[in-house]
C-alpha cells in the first residue's frame, strides 16, 4: 500500500462516518432514504450545528415527514414543532414553511423520487435539480451528492470544495478521480466525509497521520 492509500484508510477508519449515518438516516437507493437525506441537507444548510440539524430531521422523521407525501401531509405547526424538539429553533417557521414547498415540489415535479433529478446519470442536470428546492443552493447540492455517492455508484468519485481542502492538508490529491483510487468505491463518501472534518479541524491531521502510521 502507498502511503497515501494508508492515509486515505485511516481518514475512513478515523473520521469517515458520514452525515445520513450520524443522523440516523438508513442509506439506500430507495424515494424514502433520499427524501431524508435532501432533508438533512436542507437543515444543514442553514446558519445552525450540525448536530442540531442532525436532531431536528430525527424529530421530523418521528413525526412521519419520511417521504414527500408524509411531510406534505404534516401540518405547518406540526413541523414547527417537530423542529422544535430538535431544538432547531431560530429558522422553526421558514423552515416549515419551505420543507412543505420542498415536499411539493418532490411530489408535483418526481412522484416522490428524486432518483428522477438525476435523468440519464447526469451530474450537471442533478446539481441543477437539487437547487430547484427551496434552501438548498450550491453548497447544500454538493453536499446531498458527496452523500449520495454512497448509494449511487455512477457519481462516484464526487468531491466538493471542503473535501478537497481536507485532502489538501494530508497531502493527498485534489483531482476526483485521483482520490476516488485510493479507495474502494464503497467507501468514497466516508473518506469525502472524513475530509470534510479535517478542512474543519486541524487536530484530526495529527491523529490521522499517526494512525496511517
Amino acid at each position: 500500500m502507498t502511503k497515501q492509500t494508508d492515509i486515505a484508510r485511516a481518514v475512513v477508519e478515523e473520521a469517515g462516518t458520514t452525515l445520513a449515518a450520524e443522523a440516523g438516516i438508513r442509506m439506500g437507493d430507495k424515494p424514502a432514504a433520499l427524501w431524508q437525506l435532501l432533508v438533512l441537507v436542507n437543515l444543514v444548510s442553514a446558519r445552525i450545528s450540525a448536530r442540531i440539524a442532525m436532531d431536528a430531521a430525527h424529530e421530523l422523521n418521528r413525526a412521519g415527514g419520511t417521504t414527500p407525501d408524509g411531510m406534505a401531509r404534516l401540518s405547518w405547526q406540526e413541523r414547527v414543532d417537530a423542529l422544535g424538539r430538535g431544538h432547531y429553533v431560530r429558522y422553526d417557521e421558514s423552515t416549515a414553511t419551505r420543507l412543505g414547498q420542498c415536499a411539493e415540489l418532490a411530489q408535483e415535479e418526481c412522484k416522490g423520487d428524486l432518483r428522477r433529478l438525476a435523468g440519464d446519470h447526469e451530474r450537471t442536470r442533478l446539481m441543477s435539480g437539487l437547487q430547484r428546492f427551496p434552501g438548498v443552493g450550491p453548497t447544500g447540492a454538493a453536499i446531498f451528492c458527496r452523500e449520495v455517492q454512497a448509494v449511487w455508484p455512477w457519481l462516484r468519485p464526487f468531491t466538493d470544495k471542503l473535501t478537497r481542502t481536507g485532502a489538501e492538508r494530508l497531502g493527498l490529491p485534489g483531482e476526483e478521480n485521483d482520490l476516488g483510487g485510493l479507495v474502494e468505491g464503497d467507501d468514497m463518501a466516508a473518506l469525502a466525509a472524513g475530509l470534510t472534518r479535517v478542512a474543519r479541524d486541524g487536530d484530526l491531521v495529527t491523529r490521522i497521520r499517526d494512525r496511517a502510521g
